[in-house]
């Protein structure tokens, strides 16, 4: 059976191969190989299949060392980028900062100037009231004066006039000179009140005057109270917008955020003191209303800078580093952090302002540091090569945890970082990425 398969295959094989001997010639004898069909078919299968494979080992370590060369200069320049972008929204950061101090020492300026104009302008309306006053007694006094001119002037006539009927009057002596001392000082009164009444009209005129002045005066200085406060408005506005959207970004109620912050920082005082002028129980006028709701803006945005050194927007690392793994789903089980991997020994720092709640060994996570924010925020700080921090230790932004390493379930130097809020992890992404415009 054998033979016979081997006959059938030799058969096919010998119009396109056949039969070849090779003679191996020595001194004292002559040898010769025979090659049959099916062998030198066997022999060009192989000899094909060893350069096919050949051909293919090569192709392939050719593309690995083409694909690996793109893929690092593809990271490099990723990593350029990112670092290029990091110095940027820093060199943005410093500037919204000295935005955000020059629109404060503007507000304090124009606070001042406020103060000051608003007292100069108190003293103007009470100059003027006084001044009313004074018009009013000195018009009170001339019209008495008046009419006691007038009541002798009629005295004086119905004299004149019964003496010139040649009316029986023959006064005494004493009655004579009763009447003439009496017309001579209605005659002085009458002068004297002519002089004060005189006086008394040049005296309204110029407070008249005074009081158009004052007017006007006033006028310009409502016209540099608004545009004062159009500026501070504006000033406030671009403080207070980016902030209030940085904290909804990342998930977290301003109203709710602002009114915890008061609730422990409940002191009174200070230039951001609501105004008040008057004391009788009268409302308030615009520009106090104005003025007031400046203040109120002013005291969120202090609020907000508070309660953002207690919430985690900082990078926990200052170096350079790049992202290799972020927050969701990776090899089949949920990856709740975002791992930041340099250099082994590089620095960690606390995101925000917090207590630590627990410093040292814990399973997967190897040397792992929490620490407890406000709002119910937690940080994790995982596989660190050394701590520097103890449990109950208050800490503030910027102070160093430890530095990183690759304990626990890792496989290589990094450090995983996480957000909790609530005890739920969420991404910290949000957190960074809402503070990019701010800080």
């Amino acid at each position: 059976m054998r033979a016979r398969l081997s006959s059938k295959i030799n058969s096919a094989f010998e119009k396109r191969l056949p039969e070849r001997r090779l003679f191996l010639k020595s001194d004292t004898e002559t040898r010769f190989v025979r090659l049959s069909p099916t062998t030198q078919a066997v022999a060009l299968l192989g000899s094909a299949s060893v350069i096919a494979w050949t051909i293919i080992a090569s192709s392939v370590l050719f593309m690995n060392s083409i694909g690996s060369g793109s893929v690092r200069d593809q990271a490099d320049r990723e990593q350029y980028l990112y670092e290029a972008r990091l110095n940027a929204l820093s060199q943005e950061r410093d500037s919204r900062t000295q935005d955000a101090l020059d629109a404060q020492n503007r507000f304090s300026a124009a606070l001042d100037q406020i103060s000051t104009m608003q007292s100069e302008l108190l003293a103007l309306e009470d100059r003027r009231l006084e001044l009313e006053t004074g018009v009013d007694v000195i018009q009170t006094t001339l019209r008495t004066a008046i009419h006691e001119r007038d009541n002798a002037r009629r005295e004086t006539e119905d004299l004149n006039l019964k003496l010139a009927e040649g009316e029986a009057f023959t006064p005494s002596e004493g009655a004579l000179e009763d009447i003439t001392g009496t017309v001579d000082f209605l005659t002085a009164a009458l002068d004297d009140a002519a002089d004060e009444r005189d006086e008394i009209v040049v005296s309204a005129s110029t407070a008249q005057a005074t009081i158009e002045d004052l007017e006007f005066e006033a006028l310009l200085t409502q016209q540099r109270n608004d545009k004062i406060f159009s500026q501070l408005e504006d000033a406030v506005s671009v403080s207070l917008a980016p902030m209030d959207k940085m904290f909804r970004d990342a998930g977290l109620s301003p109203d709710r955020m602002i009114d915890q912050i008061r609730s422990g920082y409940t002191g009174q005082g200070g230039p951001l003191t609501p105004l008040t002028f008057s004391t009788k129980g009268e409302r308030p006028d615009a520009d106090s209303l104005r003025a007031n709701t400046i203040l109120r803006s002013m005291d969120d945005i202090n609020i907000y800078r508070i309660a953002a050194t207690k919430a985690p927007f900082a990078l926990p690392l200052k170096s350079a580093f790049r992202f290799t793994s972020g927050f969701g789903p990776r090899w089949g089980r949920m990856h709740n952090g975002t791992d930041f991997a340099a250099s082994y020994g590089t620095p960690i720092y606390t995101t925000g302002d917090g207590v630590v709640i627990s410093a040292g060994w814990l399973s997967g996570f190897g040397k792992l540091v929490k620490v407890q924010h406000e709002f119910g925020i937690v940080t994790y700080y995982a596989h660190m090569s050394k701590i520097n921090v103890s449990k109950g230790q208050r800490v503030s932004r910027g102070d160093q945890l430890g530095a990183m390493g690759s304990t626990g379930r890792s496989t290589g130097t990094h450090l995983h970082y996480e957000v909790h809020v609530g005890g739920k992890p969420v991404n910290p992404m949000k957190f960074i990425k809402a503070a990019s415009d701010v800080f």
